[in-house]
């Protein structure tokens, strides 16, 4: 069950990435990030209302308060860097921020079994494969490079933030908390930006693509529950590297949407982390 989930969460943050991406081509980063996790928060808030989760308040909720705060600043750089580069590049490089579950796990005393630390190596060189590197120009550039990476590792403490934050029970309230903070961070920045006027933010235009980005919103919450979910109900380290494939579903959208070439290191790197998972389940 718990394989299952970590691979529901990369198939929903594949598709999130994808549709995040797309629309951040059109659209300001931050315009994205505000309306999709603000209407990700209105439909989660209802949910935990309509269920009475506000029952399950307790002190870890400031878990889910700290992956909050950090969240939108982690997607704004995402965004911004699949705006930026292909999609089939940036998606991969992201996952190296797979390593701070997978570190926290081990930190608290986790031992993956032969089989299984077989499979995250595999796993892992698949998904850095699968990042498509290039000999010569016309790779990724150093923006959205660095983008990718800040990105990745505010990725992966927000992982384990919200694993910890809804350890105890509570994983609804814990995931509305956490896109509440989100929202309420975002709309600051997107008050900001509208007072410095830099840039137009594009709400007009935000408003006709509303179904869109509140399915990006609820894709990457949902990727987020499962991946709690997983990580509570077997190791967190070996569900980490099973919700890294996401790039796989992100890069494979791209190619049959939007025509991005697949290089031949890509598809062994595909290969690679799909001969990684089986190692895991096996495990």
């Amino acid at each position: 069950m718990s394989a299952a989930l970590a691979l529901t969460a990369s198939l929903l943050w594949g598709v999130a990435d994808y549709g995040g991406g797309a629309l951040t081509r059109r659209l300001p980063a931050l315009t994205v990030v505000v309306v999709s996790q603000t209407a990700a928060a209105v439909l989660l808030a209802g949910a935990v209302l309509a269920t009475g989760g506000l029952a399950d308040l307790s002190p870890r909720l400031w878990f889910a308060v700290a992956a909050g705060v950090i969240g939108p600043f982690a997607l704004l750089a995402f965004y911004r860097a699949l705006a930026l580069g292909p999609m089939g590049v940036v998606s991969p490089l992201a996952t190296i921020g797979v390593a701070v579950p997978i570190g926290v796990g081990l930190f608290l005393g986790e031992r993956p079994g032969a089989v299984q630390a077989a499979g995250i190596a595999v796993a892992l060189a698949g998904v850095a494969l699968a990042g498509g590197p290039q000999r010569g120009g016309g790779g990724i550039g150093r923006e959205a490079l660095l983008l990718t990476l800040g990105a990745a590792m505010a990725f992966g403490a927000v992982l384990a933030l919200i694993a910890h934050g809804s350890s105890g029970g509570g994983l609804l309230l814990t995931l509305c908390v956490q896109r509440l903070c989100n929202a309420a961070v975002g709309a600051g920045m997107l008050a900001y930006a509208a007072r410095r006027r830099r840039e137009p933010l594009g709400l007009a235009d935000a408003r006709r693509s509303l179904a869109a980005l509140t399915a990006v919103g609820l894709a990457d919450v949902a990727a987020n529950g499962a991946f709690s979910a997983a990580s509570h109900r077997g190791s967190a380290a070996v569900a980490a590297v099973l919700a890294s494939l996401y790039p796989v579903v992100t890069a494979l959208m791209a190619r049959g949407l939007l025509k991005e070439r697949l290089r031949r290191v890509q598809v062994v790197g595909a290969g690679l982390a799909v001969a990684g998972t089986l190692l895991l389940a096996a495990g």
